[in-house]
């Protein structure tokens, strides 16, 4: 047979097999991906739009973190017993009960203060009022109103202390509210002495004309002396001339020092 047609391989002389094949190193494309991967990642560059994205991202989760627990709440509500929830109930109504409780006990309080602060202040301005009054009868304070100016001229000197001191009375019994004589302050204790033509009141001279500064109301303290066989024909059968004038404006403003009693106190506790 001719040697074409059955090739064979030649061997190497000397019979000897060749020496096996070294591995083989790592793709180069292998290695240089995984860097390239490591490099976009870190140091980490966001952009805008990343940015953006993960504060979105937060929101939502922060949502969905919130309803999950509601919805646990709920749940827990749901599950819960019949007396539980009965218990529940009772302690929401006593809160309530407690909250309203101190509602009313606060309003109280404020009305309370109130009406204290009110009734204070009524009462001082009462005190002021009684003390007010009660100056103008002790002759303590200055009076001022409407009333008459009586004025009494005794040319003769016969005009006795007894006739004035009838001129105080009349006044008195018709109303009269503050008086002076001359200056002097007439007061609950006032008294007239000496003789016609030489009068004093309270210890303290007075002269010719004598004249009456009085507080009240008019239309009563004039008829009063005009009455017949009163103060004014009394004073005119001693030759004396009687004036008596109106006004809406009357100042008594002599006074008296306020003396403390000796031996009077208040009953009042």
């Amino acid at each position: 047979m001719n040697n074409d047609e059955n090739p064979r391989s030649e061997q190497p002389e000397g019979g000897a097999s060749a020496a096996p094949e070294a591995p083989a190193p790592p793709p180069a494309a292998e290695v240089s991906g995984r860097q390239r991967l490591l490099a976009g990642l870190w140091p980490p560059r966001l952009s805008r739009a990343q940015l953006i994205v993960a504060v979105l991202l937060f929101g939502l989760g922060l949502g969905l973190a919130i309803q999950v627990r509601s919805t646990s709440d709920d749940s827990a509500l749901r599950g819960a017993r019949q007396e539980d929830l009965v218990r529940i109930l009772d302690e929401v109504d006593d809160r309530t009960q407690r909250l309203e409780d101190e509602k009313q006990r606060l309003d109280d309080q404020r009305t309370e203060l109130e009406n204290s602060s009110d009734q204070a202040e009524e009462a001082r301005k009462q005190t002021l009022e009684k003390e007010r009054q009660l100056g103008i009868l002790a002759g303590t304070v200055a009076a001022q109103g409407p009333g008459i100016t009586l004025t009494i001229t005794d040319p003769s000197g016969a005009v006795a202390p007894d006739m004035l001191l009838d001129a105080i009375q009349e006044l008195r019994a018709a109303g009269a509210e503050a008086i002076q004589v001359n200056g002097v302050r007439v007061v609950a204790n006032t008294y007239f002495s000496g003789d016609a033509g030489d009068v004093e009141v309270d210890g303290k001279k007075i002269e010719a004309p004598y004249e009456f500064t009085v507080i009240g109301k008019p239309q009563d303290l004039e008829p009063a002396l005009n009455i017949p066989g009163g103060v004014v024909q009394t004073l005119e059968k001693e030759q004396a001339t009687v004036l008596v004038e109106r006004s809406d404006d009357i100042v008594v403003d002599a006074l008296r020092p306020a003396q403390r009693p000796d031996y009077a106190r208040s009953s009042s506790p």
